[in-house]
């Protein structure tokens, strides 16, 4: 018996071996890889989409059979269909709708309303279409690519072409973007492209950018300001205050460059080209540890994309200026970006210019500084402005290389003459930065990265005096390198915990020569940091709660200083509707601007960097907490931020005093605490908004007089409002800005304190004692595409600064007139009713 088990086993086994044996012999393979050898056999073409034949592998039909049992075997072993398009072609797809053209219905995801002109095309083809006013497109040709859908104020929707392969056009339902994405709490905040991230900070996109009162571009420096908490009392973007802060106390980075110079026009214009920008980050509290030399905001500009996109370039022109945007796809890994933008203004003058240079230049050389009157003798300025850059980016397996260079340039020649004589006097200031970075993704959990930065600004002037014969030559050089080292790891799905290390390199030169009296100074300052970084980022898979704490040590080798700086960013879902934020920082800053002379650089651009020195400038440092609330829910946004923030180090000469502390240095302090609420409605194709902040902002200097009182830049309330209408491509702006008068210092008698007859005096009332007038300014936009093509696109803008052209007080103070010795008001001005227009083609 046991004999008969080993021999059934025995067979067994071989049955099986020569089974296994005939099964290798019939093997299984792909589709398409049976229709090529059917292609051969037969002298036959087939016509198929990747994507419908890629999920199909079976047993090849017999060699002998004929062409029509083949095909027939093949629809019988698939659900593919095979029409003969001719003798010997035949097209393959999944089903006879096929035969129609791809088609369906937008909708809008809340409302069901149908979506008109939303613009829908096939990736890598110039397939294109617009949807009409019953939200119905169609493409009359098949494709097996991705199909893009896009409409402004809803989220981009990609799509397979499959998708559309039904018995009748399909309906799609797009998103609007007030929806909440992923670390995103509001994806509309203002207008298109401005969205406010889960972490606290917001985040601009200007090509996706839809309109703000006043402005023509997406200019970066203009739109942050009309966020809540973020003013510039004198309507420049080269004096942005942050909840009570100096300009210089925000740190502005260009892909990892820090720029020293800002605008254009010396202020009126922002010197990033709005051509250029992918990405912009700004973070008024809790900014991440990475950061570090700022005591107020980060505005953080990246013109980087993260996949490599198809070339597109474009072509604009305005009152102002042209500028050029050019992006070159070189591979499918590798783009080159360049930029460039150049100012009109030395060959063209437009009424836009005009009404810049009177803004700009009063209370300068080019006018009377006496009596802020056009001067008698002939005075001619020749003024330009350019701004150029250059980005290679390549990703070669897991790594990627990125290469970034800028140059900024303001440029500004005056000649005055009169019979006798001719000065010259000349004002020039320029930024050039350049960055790599190399970043490499180890796992889908490890990332590391390393950037080496430089950046270089340079400030001079040559002032010739009509009256007198005086020449002051000014400079001031800053030269900043350093590099970071960042490794991040995700350790769970939830948690990421990221580490690093900077070293950061400035120097400082501020030059002063006169030939009359006789004086020269030339002093320069060099300072080392070192930054140890760890901070890590828990969010629940549900998105509701999200924690980012993380800790910078900064080591001033100069001062043998060690400073501490915590971060911290909490936001808690409460509701569907609601949320919860709680931000901390504490940061500090070794560089600053400060004025020595009002008539500084031609008084133009006053200001001047130094570096910190631990006896007459030291280490600012500032803390800050907020608390804040959003409420959303059906087309309604209601947010609000309640902080309070403490800079202390900050010197009497940075922040721009012109009454009886005006020639005193001290070191003091400044505490805002404030409330910023905004408020969003959305309609159909109407949406609205308003902002009110209210802060209290005090100054301490226990070596002044008067120890406490108002900030300089102390806007107790604003507020403002806009309206924006968009229909097809057709967009309207129209908004208001208004806030109560910034503090100043009233003279104590209408006469002048002659005691010491070489030197008359003003006595003054107690510091910041009145305010000016309110301000109030109305803005309007308009602007619409054209498509000339379907690679082609014109885009038309128009804007109106203030609008009913209010004569508004920006700045004011007092002086001795010494013809007559009396007291004399100054006032500073804004800006006229301004118009602007602007052309930009893409292609």
């Amino acid at each position: 018996m046991a004999t008969h088990k080993y021999l059934f086993s025995f067979f067994m086994l071989i049955f099986f071996a020569w089974v296994s044996h005939a099964q290798e012999d019939i093997k299984v393979v792909s589709l398409k890889k049976i229709l090529n050898q059917i292609a051969v056999q037969h002298d036959v073409r087939f016509s198929f989409i990747e994507d419908d034949i890629v999920a199909y592998s079976l047993v090849p039909p017999k060699a002998d059979a004929t062409l029509k049992e083949k095909i027939s075997y093949l629809k019988a072993n698939t659900r593919l269909q095979f029409k003969a398009v001719s003798v010997k072609y035949f097209t393959v797809f999944k089903d006879s709708q096929m035969d129609k053209p791809l088609c369906a219905f937008l909708i809008d995801a809340l409302t069901g309303i149908p979506i008109e002109n939303a613009t829908i095309d096939i990736e890598n083809t110039n397939a294109a279409a617009t949807s009409d006013v019953y939200g119905y497109f169609e493409f009359p040709v098949i494709s097996s690519n991705n199909i893009r859908i896009r409409h402004m104020g809803y989220e981009i929707m990609t799509i397979r072409p499959e998708v559309l392969y039904t018995s009748s056009c399909p309906k799609l339902y797009l998103k609007p973007m007030l929806e909440a994405l992923d670390e995103v709490t509001t994806q509309r905040f203002l207008t298109t492209g401005i969205t406010k991230n889960i972490d606290g900070g917001y985040e601009v996109k200007p090509r996706k950018f839809g309109i703000l009162p006043g402005l023509t571009t997406p200019d970066v420096l203009q739109t942050m300001q009309q966020l809540p908490g973020i003013t510039s009392n004198d309507e420049t973007v080269s004096n942005i205050n942050v909840r009570g802060g100096t300009h210089d106390q925000n740190l502005f980075l260009w892909n990892g460059i820090r720029m020293f110079q800002t605008g254009h026009f010396f202020g009126l214009i922002s010197s990033f080209n709005p051509s250029l920008a992918q990405n912009i980050a700004i973070s008024k509290n809790g900014s991440s540890a990475f950061y570090g030399e700022s005591v107020s905001s980060i505005v953080d500009i990246s013109s980087r994309s993260k996949n490599v996109e198809a070339s597109r370039n474009s072509i604009s022109v305005n009152m102002i200026s042209a500028e050029f945007f050019s992006k070159v796809k070189l591979n499918e890994t590798g783009s080159l970006e360049v930029s460039g933008r150049r100012s009109l203004t030395d060959f063209f003058i437009s009424p836009t210019y005009e009404k810049y240079r009177d803004r700009i230049f009063q209370n300068t050389v080019v006018t009377n500084t006496n009596d802020n009157q056009t001067t008698l003798y002939n005075s001619n300025e020749n003024f330009y402005f350019y701004d150029l850059s250059a980005q290679f980016q390549q990703k070669l397996g897991r790594h990627e290389f990125s290469l970034d260079l800028i140059k900024i340039q303001n440029s500004l020649d005056i000649d005055q003459s009169s019979e006798n004589e001719l000065r010259q006097s000349h004002l020039g200031q320029q930024n050039l930065g350049g960055n790599i970075s190399w970043e490499s993704k180890w796992s889908s959990r490890n990332t590391s990265k390393f950037h080496f930065y430089t950046s270089y600004y340079n400030l001079d002037a040559r002032n010739e005096s009509m009256q007198n014969n005086q020449i002051l030559a000014q400079g001031n050089k800053v030269l900043d390198w350093g590099f970071e080292l960042r490794d991040s790891h995700k350790v769970w799905e939830t948690l990421t915990i990221a580490a690093g290390y900077q070293f950061d390199e400035i120097g400082v030169e501020n030059l002063d020569q006169i030939n009359n009296p006789s004086f020269s100074r030339n002093v320069t300052e060099v300072l080392l940091t070192h930054a140890l970084i760890v901070e890590s980022t828990f969010e629940t898979m549900d998105k509701k709660t999200f924690l980012r704490a993380g800790v910078r040590g900064n080591y001033f080798t100069k001062f043998n200083i060690y400073i501490a700086e915590p971060r911290l960013q909490f936001s808690q879902s409460l509701s569907k509707s609601v949320r919860m934020e709680i931000l901390g920082e504490q940061k500090s800053q070794s560089l600053s601007q400060i004025i020595d002379l009002q008539d500084d650089f031609l008084g133009i651009e006053k200001r001047r960097w130094t570096l910190a020195n631990e006896d007459n400038i030291p280490i600012q440092k500032s803390s800050q907490l907020s608390l804040g609330f959003s409420f959303k829910k059906k087309n309604w946004l209601i947010s609000i931020d309640n902080f309070y923030k403490k800079v202390v180090g900050i010197t009497s000469s940075a922040q721009g005093f012109q009454n009886q502390f005006e020639y005193i240095r001290a070191i003091g302090n400044y505490t805002t605490i404030g409330s910023e609420l905004f408020i969003q409605k959305n309609f159909k194709r109407f949406y609205t908004w308003m902002c009110y902040s209210y802060n209290d902002n005090q100054y301490t200097f226990e070596q002044f007089s008067a120890s406490a009182f108002s900030n300089n830049f102390e806007l107790p309330h604003t507020f403002s409002w806009a309206g924006i209408y968009e229909w097809r491509k057709l967009k309207v702006a129209l908004g208001s800005n208004w806030h109560t008068g910034r503090p100043i210092t009233t003279p104590a008698s209408n006469t002048v304190d002659n005691s010491d007859p070489g030197n008359p005096m003003i006595v003054y009332n107690a510091p910041n004692n009145d305010n000016l007038k309110d301000y109030f300014r109305l803005n309007f936009s308009a602007t619409r595409e054209w498509d000339l093509s379907r690679k082609v696109k014109l885009q038309t803008s128009f804007a109106i600064l203030n609008l009913l052209n209010n004569t508004n007080v920006v700045n004011k103070f007092y002086r001795v007139n010494t013809n007559d010795n009396s007291i004399e008001s100054v006032s500073t001005y804004s800006l006229e009713l301004t118009p602007d227009i602007n052309l930009k083609l893409t292609f």
